[in-house]
């Protein structure tokens, strides 16, 4: 096997071992991916309609899926090794990049650093679309150095494939383009390849242009993102310290080990990947909050050429062949996160578990038994098992998720809730892991009579999500 190819297997090898341990978390299922079983189940005429209403960011990753299980059944699985496999791509074509921007050495470490990255780790693992952006966001860094160094009509175009790619996976992949920017901005190459770069960028983001407006058009799906916090802030700032630091140690006075005196340098790519996609999107959220962790995951790619580069120079101060600190910064990494990452692969870390509360339901519910969901987003417990609800009744429901075109269906007025609890002896009721909150008039409806007309006879809070039995109260006697 060549060189060259070995600086690929090895990361793709071991980010796809690490994404296949615990790839079940202990067969739990968080709300997030709840939604993608959810839609994906759909027929192809069925998502179109819901994309028309709500989550068109993640359409072509909804109609993926759709494809995946279609072909390959439903399982938790099918639902997670597209991204276990797209994280592996990430990882190699992390190696190669930063063999191509430096050396072999170099881009080995990179790519295993990539690896064993928590965020990297974790999304692997989650039958979200974020996993794929990454892998589609180091393509079009890759393609962009190889367009620079050799410019051709072909290697431009594949750049703006993987870069529309991208973003019509999720259009904040789009904020690679100020990165390539900057890039190309601190190198200087010549004016007819930053034409092409220009032309290419154009291309993709004018063809992702009606995604953009179209989820724009349904900004309300994510108000529920808070205002940056104080955690999240320490969070970004010592990732950035870390990697500026990784950057300051690549370049040490004199020779400069690991880094090519021809061609786009290292840190002038790595380091706007690693900084300005979050910087551009705090500033966007001091005004309308957007800032998650996940939409930016692509960044890592740029930590972890950081952290290459460094362990590259580490290898020359030392005077050892590079293989041999890098297997003991590995092994070292590996045993110092196991605690992460064994966290990572149990049902706890993530918010909550639909399936747990699903057999706990299973485990309490009667023939006749009429159940809530406190909020209706909660509903996604029966969407995703249907069968633990079996003789039950939805008391608020008035039109089905499929046929209403929404993501938890449509549910009556308050009066009508009401009545609909009026009419039966026990109501099982699926919540949050905390006493249910009550946001809308519906959900206020459900709390008022369970609390005035029913009394609870038992609780069960697991994984994140509270399954109540409620029965009614007797009637009262005069004596």
């Amino acid at each position: 096997m060549p060189k060259t190819a070995m600086v690929a297997v090895g990361p793709a090898a071991l980010s796809l071992l690490l994404g296949l341990w615990g790839i079940t978390r202990e067969h739990s299922m968080w709300r997030d991916e709840a939604a993608t079983w959810g839609v994906a189940h759909r027929s192809v005429p069925e998502i179109w309609q819901l994309l028309d209403r709500i989550d068109v960011v993640h359409g072509l990753y909804y109609l993926f899926l759709h494809g995946v299980f279609a072909v390959f059944g439903d399982s938790l699985l099918a639902l997670r090794l597209p991204s276990v496999l797209a994280m592996a791509c990430a990882a190699a074509v992390t190696g190669l990049l930063g063999a191509r921007l430096a050396d072999r050495p170099t881009g080995t470490a990179a790519g295993l650093a990539f690896a064993v990255l928590p965020a990297v780790q974790q999304y692997a693992q989650e039958g979200r679309p974020y996993a794929l952006v990454t892998a589609c966001a180091a393509v079009a860094c890759r393609m962009l150095v190889v367009a620079v160094d050799r410019p051709d009509a072909g290697r431009w175009a594949a750049y703006g494939a993987a870069m529309l790619t991208a973003a019509l996976l999720n259009w904040f992949s789009l904020l690679l383009l100020p990165v390539h920017a900057m890039a190309l901005a601190l190198f200087r190459p010549r004016r007819a390849t930053v034409l092409r770069w220009a032309a290419a960028s154009l291309c993709a983001a004018l063809s992702a242009l009606p995604l953009v407006m179209a989820s724009a058009a349904q900004s309300a799906q994510v108000a529920w993102i808070p205002p940056v916090s104080g955690s999240a802030l320490t969070a970004l700032l010592l990732t950035l310290l870390a990697g500026g630091l990784c950057a300051l140690y690549a370049h040490p006075r004199g020779k400069r080990h690991g880094i090519r005196p021809t061609g786009l340098p290292l840190v002038t790519l790595a380091l706007p990947l690693l900084v300005i996609p979050h910087l551009v999107l705090l500033a966007v959220s001091v005004a309308h909050p957007l800032y998650l962790t996940r939409y930016v995951l692509f960044t890592h790619i740029g930590l972890a050429l950081l952290v290459g580069a460094a362990c590259r120079t580490f290898a020359a101060r030392l005077r050892m062949a590079p293989h041999r600190p890098l297997a003991a910064l590995l092994a070292l990494a590996l045993l110092g996160l196991l605690p992460v990452e064994v966290s990572l692969r149990s049902a706890a870390g993530r918010v909550d578990d639909v399936l747990s509360a699903a057999e706990n339901v299973a485990a309490v519910r009667e023939p006749g038994d009429g159940v809530l969901y406190l909020p209706a987003a909660r509903r996604d417990t029966a969407l995703v098992s249907p069968a633990a609800f079996t003789g039950t009744r939805d008391l608020a429901l008035v039109r089905d998720p499929v046929a209403s075109g929404t993501m938890n269906g449509v549910e009556g007025s308050p009066r009508q809730i009401a009545d609909a609890a009026l009419a039966v002896r026990r109501i099982v009721v699926v919540s949050d892991a905390h006493a249910p909150r009550a946001t809308t008039a519906r959900d206020r409806a459900k709390l008022r009579v369970l609390r005035t007309l029913f009394v609870r006879c038992s609780v069960t809070d697991e994984r994140g999500r509270r399954v109540s039995v409620y029965e009614r109260r007797p009637p009262s006697s005069d004596g």
